[in-house]
């Protein structure tokens, strides 16, 4: 009986302690952070984020107007990196009853009248504005700001951060951008405005107005991390803290991430991964299906756990497109294919492709079904639409009749057409010796 109880007892601390690292590694891997958070020592960021941090500190507590943008390409950290400033600048209770933050994204506010309604909405004067006609952009901003004043003292600062800035510069005249920045200028009131964009030319973007209103500071944010830091990175996300409640489990736990650190085929598999992208969020990403699988009855994470999880990180979507095409769609993109190769770089027609398909199955009637001329004609619409096919830049929609001679381009390279090939279920033996041919 007692036996029994202390079983009993065993494995409940066991599932006990696997939910608690589930829980531990699942907030730490999903949880979103500043790149500089996750590294050890000094890191690139460190210098723009203290830039970033003297910027935004300076329009709180002195009443200085700024501008600037920070650079860098997807998952270099920009939105993290300036919700990492604001997390901190927050921890300061002035800060926190000084400034205002709006947020605005150019995927979201396509317009400068969507823009300013949204502004009204987050700085929460929407009753003050009530049905007031305005003449321009700039007489109702400059109400909005003149709103913020408090009693007879100055106004209280705005911290403005535009996600996707380069989408703001496609506004008709550049309004809203060329009234920010003229009131950042001017100091007509307190607001600093922080642009995130992915372009490198973003200021070429830029009317010669704006330009001349911007303060032309630029935060450029580059991924430099060596491998032995992504490794460090790898492990610090695997790793139970010392505080974790069963020390005899932790130690084990943290033991066998010191293993996998130094296992060559976990190295091979993380060297892919840092070779295409160094950054941290793809990492956690890679992280997530080995972790979703740790429980009593799978303890460690195996070399097959990351296998798969590469995977399905790197599985190309086109290659897994062809894979639901049909044999006739199939053997168009092979036509296409070989189109594409004897006429380097140029685009061709439905009528060439017909005609290359029609070789084919006149070589092979016995093997392959041959298809009338409008069916072959709606596969190829088909993948049209599938974006498998693309109308080259310049070609004219046409008339009705034209259709069959538009100028085409495929968006599908050989090595992605092979991969489906390989794949595909009950491919002919006839069309997979016809693409080995390319």
């Amino acid at each position: 009986m007692s036996k029994r109880k202390s079983t009993g007892t065993a494995a409940m601390s066991e599932s006990a302690c696997y939910s608690e690292l589930q829980r531990v590694l699942r907030e730490r891997v999903y949880k979103i952070s500043a790149p500089c958070d996750d590294v050890e020592g000094e890191t690139d960021l460190d210098k723009p984020r203290r830039h970033l941090l003297d910027l935004i500190q300076r329009c709180s507590s002195m009443g200085e107007s700024n501008s600037a943008l920070i650079i860098g390409p997807r998952g270099a950290g920009k939105t993290m990196l300036l919700s990492s400033v604001l997390a901190e600048l927050k921890e300061n209770r002035d800060f926190r009853d000084n400034v205002l933050e709006v947020h605005l994204n150019g995927l979201l506010q396509t317009d400068d009248r969507i823009a300013l309604k949204e502004i009204t909405r987050q700085l929460q004067l929407e009753n003050v504005v009530g049905d007031r006609v305005f003449g321009s952009f700039a007489d109702n901003l400059a109400f909005l700001l003149e709103a913020l004043k408090k009693g007879s003292r100055d106004s209280q600062a705005v911290l403005f951060v535009l996600e996707e800035f380069d989408l703001f510069a496609h506004h008709k005249n550049q309004t809203l951008l060329y009234n920010l920045f003229d009131v950042a200028q001017s100091q007509q009131a307190p607001i600093t405005v922080i642009g995130l964009t992915c372009r490198l030319d973003v200021i070429e973007l830029l009317e010669k107005r704006v330009k001349s209103r911007f303060s032309h500071r630029q935060i450029h944010l580059f991924n430099s991390l060596t491998f032995d830091q992504y490794l460090g990175v790898f492990q610090s996300l695997l790793v139970l803290p010392a505080e974790f409640r069963d020390k005899n489990f932790c130690g084990k736990w943290n033991k066998h991430v010191e293993s996998l650190s130094d296992d060559p085929g976990v190295t091979s598999i993380l060297k892919k991964l840092y070779d295409t992208s160094k950054d941290i969020r793809t990492l956690k990403m890679f992280l997530m299906l080995p972790l979703a699988r740790i429980s009593p009855s799978h303890p460690r994470l195996e070399m097959s756990d990351f296998v798969e999880a590469h995977k399905m990180l790197t599985a190309d979507s086109k290659s897994n497109t062809l894979h639901g095409l049909s044999v006739l769609e199939l053997c168009l993109v092979v036509a296409m294919r070989r189109l594409s190769d004897v006429f380097v770089n140029q685009p061709f027609n439905f009528q060439m492709v017909y005609n290359e398909y029609q070789k084919f199955v006149q070589t092979r009637s016995h093997a392959v079904q041959s298809f009338d001329r409008p069916v072959v004609l709606k596969a190829f619409e088909h993948l049209q639409q599938m974006e498998l096919v693309r109308a080259a830049e310049g070609a004219g929609i046409g008339g009705r009749g034209q259709k069959e001679f538009r100028p085409m381009l495929l968006m599908i390279d050989k090595s992605q057409l092979m991969q489906a090939i390989q794949k595909y279920p009950a491919c002919p033996t006839e069309v997979k010796h016809w693409a080995n041919t390319l």
